[in-house]
């Protein structure tokens, strides 16, 4: 059975009503389940969560019915909650694997599978492979008889203020502004800080399947709103989520958005220094070369993997990582779990504010004035698959000696043609294998050279790809 069901950087995606069917849920939960019976010393069971989407809460429960009729002691949420609350209910009552039906930071056309294994993170490639050849291979089982349905518990929340200097932030009298984009993050933050001194106001924090008509993704220009409130409010800061809580997004006091090429080193430093905490760093190709820098600075073994955080989960698994992050509002950290988790990551950025009793824009840069100033900027491009290819392999097979009116010092293949310029300068092109997406990424000393790089690219993709592009 050819199945249009395909696992991606993290889960099975579709349009609604398209391929993402109540039958097409089914039988991912049925080859889901064939992957759940090989996993050894669990409980026999599977978490089930859901966004706020069209239908996700009806999604859940068709796939819970799957795993019911498949024997499996079977827990769905009772509302909608972040992902990363079901990671650690998976790996907290030593279950099998949970399933999330969302679609994280996808427009709300989209709905997703998320598999989440025993071990409280998002599937490995080597899981979701297995998932993929169980597909169609046996007849969906189905029982409405013995879901359990649950709501919110303590534990993942004092296991977050565990990692915290919870009296600090409690004490730090903060003004802060939580925009959830309309999305499972909802009132959690604001909750979480209530009778404390912190001064907390939540925008966009209702369900809305529609999010509002914008893509859930926490990151400019999504977030021009919280950045004018932070501004308009006098706030320390704002702090986002996507759709699904797994990603962040931090707003300065005056309104500029600090990307997570600035977000994840100004954490590395927190957890070493601040913390004591230790392990690895790994950041994925998109990331800042202000990581490797600072690892290296403080000893610490750092490594570069493809984009996506199921890598990042993979090296989690092997080893302690004290912080692993990707460009797109991701980042996890060993001692919480091998999982992104934006509720935690805003935590932890208001943890480092109360500690240090600076403003985000005084922690750039003093981070700038240790390590180097870095910028950064991102074009989505919509342009045919087979054109984005070309682009890619054009680059890695006739690399160019100069770009932008700078010398390449090299080209890296690892995932998409990552351009390395000199003057600490580099130019990333990736082509999405699912869409019609080519994405081209930029880090330089100014924002000017970021602009003039990224203007280069533009043009290098309507050369090879005939076309003018469309951002």
């Amino acid at each position: 059975m050819n199945l249009p069901i395909k696992f991606g950087t993290d889960g099975w995606r579709g349009i609604i009503a398209d391929t993402f069917t109540f039958e097409n849920v089914r039988h991912a939960a049925q080859a889901t389940c064939a992957y759940f019976d090989t996993v050894k010393d669990t409980e026999r069971s599977v978490f089930i969560g859901f966004d706020g989407r069209f239908q996700s809460s009806e999604f859940a429960r068709h796939a819970a019915e799957v795993f019911a009729g498949n024997g499996f002691r079977t827990v769905l949420m009772d509302r909608i909650y972040p992902t990363p609350y079901v990671s650690f209910e998976v790996r907290r009552r030593k279950f099998a694997g949970g399933v999330v039906i969302t679609a994280s930071h996808n427009p709300s056309s989209f709905n997703g599978f998320k598999v989440k294994a025993h071990f409280g993170g998002s599937a490995t490639p080597a899981i979701t492979g297995a998932i993929e050849k169980n597909l169609g291979q046996s007849s969906i089982l189905r029982s409405t008889k013995g879901i359990e349905t649950t709501g919110p518990e303590h534990f993942y929340f004092d296991h977050l203020k565990s990692l915290l200097d919870w009296d600090r932030i409690s004490g730090s009298g903060l003004k802060v502004v939580v925009d959830s984009m309309h999305g499972s993050g909802g009132k959690i933050l604001e909750s979480m800080l209530a009778g404390t001194t912190c001064r907390v106001e939540t925008m966009r924090g209702t369900p809305d399947p529609l999010f509002a008509g914008i893509s859930p993704e926490p990151m400019m220009p999504q977030l021009e709103p919280l950045a004018a409130r932070v501004v308009q409010s006098g706030s320390d800061i704002g702090v986002a989520n996507d759709g699904d809580a797994d990603r962040l997004g931090i707003i300065a006091e005056n309104g500029q958005f600090v990307s997570t090429l600035q977000v994840m080193p100004l954490l590395l430093l927190h957890a070493y220094r601040t913390k004591g905490w230790r392990g690895a760093v790994v950041r994925t190709v998109s990331q800042s070369l202000i990581v490797p820098r600072i690892a290296t600075s403080l000893g610490l073994t750092n490594y570069e993997c493809p984009i996506g955080f199921k890598n990042i989960g993979d090296l989690m698994l092997q080893q302690d990582i004290l912080i692993g992050g990707e460009e797109s509002g991701g980042i996890g950290l060993s001692r919480h779990m091998p999982e992104r988790d934006g509720i935690f990551l805003n935590l932890l950025m208001l943890d480092l504010l109360a500690v240090s009793g600076k403003k985000p824009t005084e922690l750039i840069r003093d981070m700038w004035n240790e390590f180097g100033e870095f910028h950064f900027g991102r074009r989505d491009l919509h342009i045919p698959i087979e054109a984005g290819m070309s682009v890619v392999q054009t680059l890695k097979n006739a690399p160019p000696s100069g770009f932008a009116g700078r010398k390449v010092e090299s080209v890296g293949t690892l995932d998409g043609s990552k351009v390395i310029l000199e003057k600490d300068s580099w130019i990333l092109f990736r082509q999405s294998g699912t869409e019609p997406l080519l994405r081209v990424y930029c880090e330089a000393p100014s924002k000017a050279a970021v602009e003039e790089i990224l203007a280069a690219g533009l043009r290098f993709v309507e050369q090879i790809a005939g076309t003018s592009v469309h951002v």
